[in-house]
Order: C-alpha cells, then structure tokens, then sequence
C-alpha cells in the first residue's frame, strides 16, 4: 500500500507542465514553534487514527516542522527531499519553476489539505502563501515510513492523493482540450466544492487567489478571466462582489458551460 501511495504522490506532479513566464517569489520567513502545539493537534485530529498510541503521535510529531507564511511570501524546497505539507491556517498555491525564469502554478491548496511537494528533479518547487498562513511540514519518505503500520493514516492519504489525482487530471483536459469559457467554469465549480458555503441553491466563494493566479493556473489572460467571469455574471450563472467574492447562483449552468459529458452534467 506504501508503494501505490508514493507512486500516486509521483502522478500527482508529472500530469502536466505548461511552462508561463517567471514572477519573481519573496523568501520565507520562518517563525519559531510557538503555535506548534495547536497546529499538531490540528493535523492530528484530520489525518491521526483516533487509536494511535501516544508514543506513536509523539513520533509523528516529532518529525513536525512549524513554517508560518506571510501573504505573498514562499517557502522554496531547492535541494530538500520531497515533503509532506499540512495546511493548519491560510491558502497557498503550488508553484513549479523550471529554466529560463518559467512558473507554473500547479495546484491551489486550503485549510486542512495535506499535499506532497516532490524533490527536486526536471523541476524545483515553492509554497507561495496566499494570505497569511501556518504549515506542518514532514520529510514525506520519513512520515509514509512511520506510517507504514497504521492502516488508517494510509488510507486517509491514499483518499487524499486520489482526490488531488482526480483535480490533476481535470486540469490536464482543461488546458489541453477546453476553450476560455469551459476553464472558466470547471475553475468555479472545483473550488465551489472545496471551499464553497451553501445557502440555499447558491454556493458562497470568498477566492483567496488573484485574477492573475486564476488565468495563470487556467493558461489564460487575466483579460480572459475578467471577460469570462463578466459573460457569466450576465448570464445570470454567478454574482461577484468586489475582486474576490463570488456567488454560484445557478451550477446547473455552470456544469452546462464546463464542457462535461451530458450525463455527468
């Protein structure tokens, strides 16, 4: 089971790579462990097995590494082995940087998402904090080996990876296949299911990214985010309030434009 898991958390990463210009990062500031305590038990009350020993949670978080962001600022991973991300506060995106100055944003992660940032190969990675934000980071080969035994820690990661395999793949089909409006639309529809509120037949999205880090994860213009998101809201698909406010008000609609096959939809 070890093996499949870390042969997914390769997948996850080696989908696609669709090489942008190159915006420059700001360094990381690393704070001490002074929420430490809270952020573990954060952690471990979504990813431990309720029936873990306490010698075993001590290992586990014995291998924990507290890393406060601030908004807009990165935690670079030149040289370091793959590492396993917990996300206690804030939002980040993924960003994979390869020659000639070239970015490509390849996922966006929230509250409670565990992800996996690989060593560095054909690519380095960075975490660039998308407002104010804490982190748990673990040495991904150390944790998956004290993992090993707990079947229930396993699962939760092998669930989780699936569910980051699955948005991958969407991405891959969206960039290579889809036009402006339908990226557009599986865009709102992602995120209304990870961190949407419902009220009502509409879904509430309070967007933590800019327009820019919208059109540069879709491969499209910020003019093109603008443009699309402005033929929707006329539509009568969604409302917007200010830059980062948006109400799905009708995901029927949504699902028509995202260019799925007509049972799905």
């Amino acid at each position: 089971m070890v093996a499949a898991l870390e042969a997914l958390l390769e997948i996850e990463f080696s989908a696609f790579i669709d090489l942008r210009q190159r915006n420059p990062l700001c360094e990381a500031r690393l704070e001490g462990m002074t929420n430490f305590p809270e952020a573990f038990d954060r952690f471990a009350r979504k990813i431990l097995s309720a029936n873990l020993s306490d010698a075993a949670h001590l290992r586990f978080q014995s291998l924990a590494r507290l890393v406060a962001l601030d908004r807009d600022r990165a935690l670079e991973f030149e040289g370091t082995s793959s590492q396993l991300i917990f996300v206690g506060h804030g939002a980040t995106k993924l960003v994979a940087h390869a020659s000639e100055a070239r970015d490509q944003i390849v996922a966006f992660h929230f509250v409670g998402d565990v992800f996996t940032v690989p060593e560095q190969d054909n690519y380095s990675y960075s975490v660039c904090a998308l407002r104010d934000c804490d982190l748990l980071t673990f040495g991904a080969n150390e944790f998956l080996d004290l993992a090993a035994s707990e079947a229930p820690i396993l699962r939760h990661l092998l669930d989780n990876t699936t569910s980051s395999l699955r948005r991958c793949r969407e991405k891959t089909i969206a960039l290579g296949r889809k036009t402006a409006s339908e990226r557009v639309a599986v865009f709102l529809l992602a995120m209304g299911e990870r961190i949407g509120v419902r009220k009502g037949g509409s879904v509430l999205l309070e967007l933590p990214m800019s327009r820019r880090d919208i059109a540069e994860s879709l491969g499209l213009t910020i003019e093109t985010v603008s443009r699309q998101l402005s033929l929707l809201r006329e539509a009568g698909a969604i409302a917007t309030t200010g830059r980062s406010g948006i109400v799905l008000r009708d995901v029927g609609m949504l699902k028509a434009r995202a260019g799925y096959l007509r049972d799905a939809a």
